[in-house]
């Protein structure tokens, strides 16, 4: 009789009848894995993993990249961290109120949500307004600055998303779908971040806007009417403006000579991605921060995670994001509510869109405008309204069908665990 030297599968116990499971390594293990995305808690989850992990990405990221101009200005290395830090406790307080409101009062709160947005943008042209290296988009209230941008970026995806489904049976006609939605989004929102001078933020607001109407299922003559006239002020803009200007020559030219003007973060950020290599320098030690790559905590964090950690390090960044991407993608698909699958489209292009520049701009491949990585770069405002924007999500995650049920009898599965293996230890001693 012959003994099989085959070795025994990993075993994990059940909750339900406490009897061993083998793990299946084996392709058919793995598409039993691909089908738990079936579970009506895979998207609430991977929204969760993703932004935790990017979240926690950045504020360690956030650390080592400011700790030695933090240090040079204010005495210690944990100032800007541990502003980022409040922030991003402040940003998960806000997402789980996000995540408890309903849909109906995400619709009703949308056009006041946008008013107020509006209000504080126009503030920044107040003397509470202040100037950030060139851009008039900030506002300084009791020592605390914040960027009202930021938070017309949520106010718009509500407010999109109230119209556009509102006039869900008239999208084929331009001056029910695209009038109301352009007029005072487009005209109004946007045009007061570009008086401001934030070609970026302003570029990621069109971005939504276009997501929304893509979303909407607006004919495509009514999108490419809309796309033209966006990329036609784009182009105005950047041709009348002598710093956007040289910006889009920067990026097009050669900057062998790093002193040359526009050139010089543009070249240390290749610098830091070169110095990384394959495997980075390793964690806090970029030579790069020190004071040689500007921004290296807000616009080019991506640098200083390439140069620290690596390419490993940059895709996993770009690989959360892609998780958090296709999560978005599984509430357009799933949800049945036409306003859920707007508003959820058009976070899903901010976040995208805004990480795109952001990266695009570090590696090259796209000239710079200033736009931060989402999660991950140092900023207060931006932080707190991707979270909250996420924690919308968080909502429309909940409400997919047996998902809320699932969440609430997780806990009882827990303990029911938790009870069967207490009862096999005892039996086994």
């Amino acid at each position: 009789m012959t003994t099989s030297t085959r070795r025994r599968p990993l075993a994990s116990t059940t909750a339900a009848t406490g009897r061993e499971e083998s793990r299946d390594w084996s392709p058919t293990g793995w598409l039993a894995w691909l089908r738990r995305l079936e579970s009506p808690v895979a998207t609430y989850y991977l929204l969760l993993g993703s932004t935790t992990m990017l979240v926690i990405i950045g504020l360690v990221m956030v650390l080592s990249a400011s700790s030695v101009e933090s240090y040079a200005a204010n005495g210690s290395s944990y100032t800007v961290f541990l502003n980022q830090l409040e922030f991003a406790v402040l940003g998960i307080i806000g997402a789980i109120i996000a995540s408890r409101l309903s849909v109906g009062f995400l619709r009703k709160v949308a056009p006041w949500a946008f008013g107020g947005a509006v209000l504080l943008q126009g503030l920044v042209f107040s003397p509470l307004g202040v100037s950030v290296l060139g851009n008039r988009n900030w506002i300084e209230i009791a020592g605390q600055r914040l960027q009202p941008s930021e938070f017309a970026k949520v106010a718009l995806v509500l407010l999109g998303a109230a119209i556009l489904t509102r006039k869900r049976r008239q999208l084929g006609k331009f001056r029910h779908a695209l009038i109301p939605l352009l007029v005072p989004c487009g005209g109004l929102l946007v045009g007061l971040v570009l008086l401001g001078h934030d070609l970026g933020t302003a570029l990621v607001l069109l971005a939504i806007i276009a997501g929304v109407l893509f979303a909407a299922g607006v004919p495509l003559r009514g999108f490419l009417v809309a796309g033209g006239s966006f990329a036609a002020l784009a182009g105005a803009l950047v041709i009348t403006s002598p710093n956007r200007m040289g910006r889009i020559t920067t990026w097009l030219g050669s900057c062998q000579n790093a002193l040359a003007q526009g050139c010089f973060q543009k070249v240390h950020g290749e610098y830091a991605l070169a110095d990384g290599g394959w495997w980075g320098v390793g964690l806090g030690a970029s030579r790069e921060k020190w004071s040689w790559l500007p921004e290296a905590h807000n616009d080019f964090i991506f640098a200083i995670i390439g140069e620290e950690l690596g390419l490993p390090g940059t895709l996993v960044v770009i690989g959360l994001f892609a998780v958090l991407a296709f999560a978005c993608y599984r509430l357009v698909l799933r949800t049945d509510d036409f306003f859920v699958r707007i508003a959820s489209a058009g976070i899903m292009v901010w976040i995208l869109v805004q990480a795109i520049i952001n990266i695009g701009a570090v590696i090259g491949l796209l000239p710079i405008i200033g736009v931060p990585l989402p999660l991950v770069s140092s900023g207060g405002s931006a932080l707190v309204t991707t979270l909250v924007g996420i924690g919308i999500l968080f909502s429309f995650a909940r409400n997919e069908p047996g998902c809320k049920e699932a969440l609430q009898a997780r806990p009882s599965m827990v303990r029911r665990t938790l009870a069967v293996v207490s009862r096999q230890r005892q039996e086994d001693e």
